[in-house]
């Protein structure tokens, strides 16, 4: 028997008119629908009309629901796959579904749509033609800084996913780290109250220190300019011994990694590798 296929299905980030044609006929069409919060999904699927049956896939039901979901696709029916808000797989547990499901051969599509990285970028107004998508900051302080502090010499448009309580003291530790670069910080896109503050980080920890934000929130930070990204120590020093530094000084295997492969414009792959061998001193 031919496995069913598995849709990646985008739904709406805020404004229930964003969703595509075909998105709302392959949730008309398929045999099951599972969704990060089912209660979410069927307000939509309610609004709409569908009557798809529907189950929870979240972060801890997972393994269980997997295995189900892949029995479904097993037997020849196809099942589509929704988050919360915006496209399945990006930080949140479709993407182990999605593995699962390619692993056992059974055909995986998208139904693109509603993107919240890419919503916010583009509002920004900062630079779009080379960006990183870095989810969300770390929490703890020193851990924040170091983060930051890895993507100095980085000229690529960031995109950050941030809480309205860690707003302020995010905004703050990128101001230490980068100085005073231009950002964006989008709220609630798409949604009734949408705001997108533009101007510098000093400017936007001030506004949001005397106005409390709600709701979700995407941060957009410009690029280092020449430079920022010119990083002489790097040059004199070899890859491992780079990364040795970075190590010492408090930064995290990942963010050191990520910094010397900008400072050295080199892919990340080769500095992993050499981060590997100093492992093997």
């Amino acid at each position: 028997m031919t496995p069913g296929t598995l849709y990646i299905v985008a739904t709406p980030i805020g404004n229930l008119e964003d969703i595509t044609l075909r998105a709302l006929r392959v949730l008309r069409e398929v045999s099951l629908i599972a969704a990060e919060d089912t209660r979410v999904t069927r307000k939509l699927l309610s609004h709409y009309d569908i009557h798809t049956p529907l189950i929870a896939y979240h972060q801890h039901s997972k393994s269980k629901r997997a295995l189900e979901i892949l029995e479904t696709l097993v037997r020849g029916q196809d099942v589509a796959i929704v988050s919360d808000a915006g496209t399945p797989g990006i930080l949140d547990p479709g993407h182990e579904l999605i593995r699962l499901a390619i692993e056992a051969g059974a055909p995986v599509t998208s139904a693109p749509g509603a993107n919240a990285i890419i919503t916010a970028l583009v509002i920004s107004g900062l630079p779009t033609s080379h960006f990183a998508f870095d989810g969300f900051p770390p929490r703890k302080e020193s851990e924040r800084r170091a983060f930051f502090r890895s993507l100095r010499g980085d000229t690529r448009t960031v995109v950050l996913y941030e809480s309205p309580l860690r707003l302020v003291s995010t905004l703050k530790s990128a101001l230490a780290e980068l100085g005073d670069r231009r950002v964006a910080v989008v709220r609630e896109a798409t949604k009734l109250f949408e705001e997108v503050f533009r101007g510098t980080l000093s400017e936007a920890a001030l506004r949001f220190t005397e106005r409390k934000a709600r709701g979700e929130i995407t941060i957009i930070i410009e690029g280092a300019g020449a430079e920022e990204a010119a990083h002489p120590e790097a040059e004199e020093m070899g890859v491992e011994d780079r990364l040795r530094k970075l190590i010492e000084e408090g930064m995290t295997e990942r963010d050191a990694i990520r910094q010397v492969a900008a400072e050295m414009k080199l892919p990340k792959r080769e500095v992993y590798a050499a981060a590997i061998r100093l492992k093997e001193l």
